[in-house]
């Protein structure tokens, strides 16, 4: 990895929907965005890294951004990169757990 590149920044953030939390407990998947210029192998060691965990693969898809128009004038939203982390059996992310106990805990009322 080079210096620009480092682990703190080839992981944006961790992408939290229904659907990555059904991958994550049915398949052991997490998903992140990340850097657009950032290949499986940078992601794989900066998962297992900075989160202690054994990756088995990494799959990647680019997201283009959409072309959006304001009055007369058009633009254009950034691409973006999504990876999708599958760790090991018996693998778990604290991060994440954390997360399903306080969606546990706003359904039963608390």
């Amino acid at each position: 990895m080079s210096a620009r590149r480092d682990i703190h920044s080839i992981l944006r953030r961790p992408v939290v929907t229904e659907k990555t939390t059904s991958q994550k407990e049915d398949s052991n998947k997490i998903v992140f965005l990340t850097r657009p210029d950032a290949n499986k192998v940078e992601i794989r060691s900066a998962v297992e890294r900075l989160l202690g965990v054994k990756v088995t693969g990494v799959n990647t898809l680019i997201g283009r951004g959409k072309s959006k128009r304001l009055g007369r004038s058009t633009g254009k939203r950034s691409n973006w990169k999504k990876a999708i982390v599958t760790l090991a059996p018996g693998e778990e992310v604290e991060f994440f757990e954390a997360i399903d106990e306080l969606d546990g805990a706003q359904d039963s009322g608390e």
